[in-house]
C-alpha cells in the first residue's frame, strides 16, 4: 500500500486546514493569527491519530470527553511548513480541499516570513483566510479583523 496517498486521501476526506483569529493585546496588531492542520476521529478509530501523528512525527493528540473524538493537530509554523506542507505538495490533495491548501500554504509561507506583523500583510491573510474552511464558524467576522487592522 502507498502509505503517503493514503494519508493525503485521508486527510482529502476528514481532515482540516483551518486558519483562527484571537484578539491578543499584547500584539502589535491586537490579533494573533494560528493555522492549524487536523483530523479527528471517534474513539473507536482512535488508532490511525496516533498514526498520523507518528507519521508526521510532530503534533500533539487529544481527547474530547463532549464529542467521543480524538483530535491530531499541528499548530507550530515550522512544523507546519517543514513537515506538513511538503508532504501535501508531494502528494496532492485531489477534492476541493485542494484549492483550501493552497491558501493555507500561501498564509503560512506570509507568517513563517513574518508578513503577520505588519498591517498590509496581515489584512492580506484575513483576506485569504476567507478561503480555508469556508464552511466552518468563525469566531471573529473577517470584515471586523480588517477593520481593527486599518486603525
Amino acid at each position: 500500500m502507498d502509505i503517503n496517498s493514503y494519508i493525503t486521501g485521508f486527510t482529502d476526506g476528514e481532515g482540516c486546514f483551518l486558519i483562527s483569529f484571537s484578539l491578543r493585546q499584547k500584539m502589535n496588531l491586537g490579533i494573533e493569527v494560528r493555522p492549524s492542520f487536523s483530523i479527528s476521529q471517534h474513539k473507536r478509530n482512535k488508532d490511525i491519530i496516533l498514526f498520523l501523528q507518528k507519521y508526521f512525527k510532530c503534533g500533539g493528540v487529544r481527547f474530547s470527553k463532549r464529542d467521543q473524538n480524538y483530535k491530531y493537530e499541528v499548530r507550530s509554523i515550522d512544523d507546519l511548513m517543514n513537515i506538513v506542507i511538503p508532504h501535501f505538495i508531494k502528494f496532492p490533495l485531489l477534492t476541493s480541499k485542494k484549492d483550501e491548501f493552497k491558501r493555507f500554504e500561501e498564509i503560512c509561507n506570509l507568517i513563517y516570513s513574518n508578513h503577520h506583523l505588519s498591517q498590509e500583510g496581515m489584512k492580506k491573510i484575513i483576506e485569504l483566510s476567507r478561503e480555508v474552511n469556508a464552511s466552518g464558524n468563525k469566531k471573529y467576522n473577517r470584515d471586523d479583523l480588517l477593520k481593527m487592522v486599518a486603525r
